[in-house]
């Protein structure tokens, strides 16, 4: 026996009177709260005052019909699943709207109760699945917590409100600030509270593809559109399509793909290199960057419309030593995706390496600051982070191999670059109890090198 849900709200849209009825007598049945309306614009007004769990439409309606009513409710944040009631000429139409357009799911009419009633119960449950992920959202966010980023600070609070406002639009975003301060983890988290969350998220980093492959990259190409062009190949506008698109280091792009982007922006069509045919796409923009456009502008090296194009909706993110309160929460968040990595069981930082860090200027940003956590979390194993684990010289800290009487390497003028290195790597080895991997590690070089170097100490045996 299928379970009954209680006070799950479901609309019925249907132009035929009689349809409607019935349908809602036999919801009623199954204690489902219902309400009704004769067409799509019916419907969006009914939504506003009635939050449906579900929606059930027909499918060919005047005014607005059912496909026009599914593309409407796609530009909201959550919109409730949709069940397409189609008569037996129009269920192509009905299946190409479950594949394309985000229905839920069709029956064709009449439909059958106990397929319906299984159909609903299914619905209901995504929804509410859906709604769940969003008020664990709003509880992350205010903890301090979004999307992949993690921030107690006065500033990224603000940020986190400004994603928060935009994602849901259809605005495009440029996001700015320094190399390393979570562009990309901004940009996913845009994504994944936006209605084209489950479109693709795809990430081109302008900066990184020579000026001759990147239009190839952005727009495609056909077979034999260029030397080694041996297949047709899509490009990352047709590739993202129905999702966003993330143009990274986009300060970087060549002026003369520049025009080309901008007018792919305007008409949303594109054109594989080597092709006449244009191909439509529906693909949300975010650009990055860590350059000051406005300067590019004046430098002649940045199209002045595309900035306007594209700065519809600008966050900036500020460098972690603008935000000291941040870095504890976030190396603690770090931790615990670097010790699954490692297999680790780091629990957190001493006292002192957190002051060290507080005071420190982070010119990586976030990215310096998991680079010296992973090393620290190799070397550490497990327990806290001490100075010792942090790399030598950072910070203004000495190399600690060369701090005490006790293990020190004594250099006077004359002494040979072969006997230096000698008693670096045998203090260092001293300094890991023997540890190569860990010796390896420190001096900067590979274990196999290590390796080698031990076997040409003249005389010298490491156990």
């Amino acid at each position: 026996m299928a379970q009954q849900i209680d006070q799950a709200r479901v609309l019925i849209v249907d132009d035929d009177e009689a349809q409607r009825s019935a349908m809602r007598q036999l919801l009623g049945t199954w204690r489902y709260v219902t309400e009704t309306a004769n067409d799509g614009r019916d419907a969006l007004d009914k939504l506003n005052d009635f939050p449906a769990d579900v929606v059930v439409t027909d499918l060919n309606m005047p005014n607005l019909d059912g496909a026009g009513l599914l593309a409407e409710l796609r530009q909201s944040a959550a919109p409730p699943p949709t069940i397409i009631l189609t008569a037996f000429g129009s269920v192509d139409k009905a299946v190409e709207m479950v594949r394309e357009s985000g229905a839920f799911w069709y029956l064709e009419k009449p439909a059958q109760p106990r397929v319906l009633r299984a159909i609903l119960e299914r619905a209901v449950e995504q929804s509410k699945l859906v709604r769940r992920s969003q008020r664990l959202e709003r509880q992350l966010s205010e903890q301090g917590m979004f999307g992949g980023m993690v921030a107690q600070s006065v500033a990224m609070r603000q940020v986190f409100a400004l994603l928060e406002q935009v994602a849901p639009t259809k605005a495009t975003v440029l996001i700015g600030g320094e190399s390393g301060t979570g562009k990309e983890v901004a940009a996913h988290a845009i994504h994944d509270m936006s209605p084209r969350r489950a479109g693709p998220f795809l990430a081109m980093n302008c900066a990184a593809l020579p000026e001759s492959l990147i239009e190839s990259e952005l727009f495609g190409h056909e077979k034999g559109a260029f030397t080694g062009a041996a297949e047709r190949r899509a490009g990352y506008f047709e590739l993202a399509n129905g999702g966003t698109l993330l143009l990274d280091e986009i300060g970087d792009m060549p002026i003369t793909t520049q025009a080309k982007l901008l007018r792919v922006l305007e008409d949303r069509k594109v054109r594989r290199l080597g092709s006449t045919r244009e191909i439509e796409v529906d693909v949300r923009v975010i650009a990055a960057t860590n350059r000051e456009l406005r300067e590019a502008i004046a430098k002649n090296t940045f199209r002045e419309d595309l900035y306007f194009r594209l700065n519809v909706f600008e966050i900036r993110l500020p460098p972690l030593r603008e935000r000291n309160d941040d870095i504890a929460p976030i190396a603690l968040r770090l931790l615990d995706d670097l010790n699954k990595r490692h297999e680790c069981r780091v629990t957190g930082l001493s006292p002192d390496v957190e002051v060290l860090f507080a005071g420190y200027g982070w010119p990586g940003n976030v990215r310096e600051l998991r680079n010296v956590l992973e090393r620290a979390v190799i070397l550490a194993g497990e327990g806290t982070i001490r100075r010792e684990h942090l790399p030598p010289g950072f910070a203004g800290l000495p190399n600690r191999l060369l701090e005490t009487s006790s293990d020190e390497v004594i250099l006077r003028p004359g002494v040979t670059v072969d006997e230096a290195e000698r008693q670096l790597i045998l203090m260092t080895l001293k300094h890991t109890d023997g540890n190569r991997a860990r010796a390896a590690e420190l001096l900067g070089i590979s274990v196999k090198t290590l390796f080698n170097k031990l076997r040409q100490i003249n005389g010298e045996t490491v156990q």
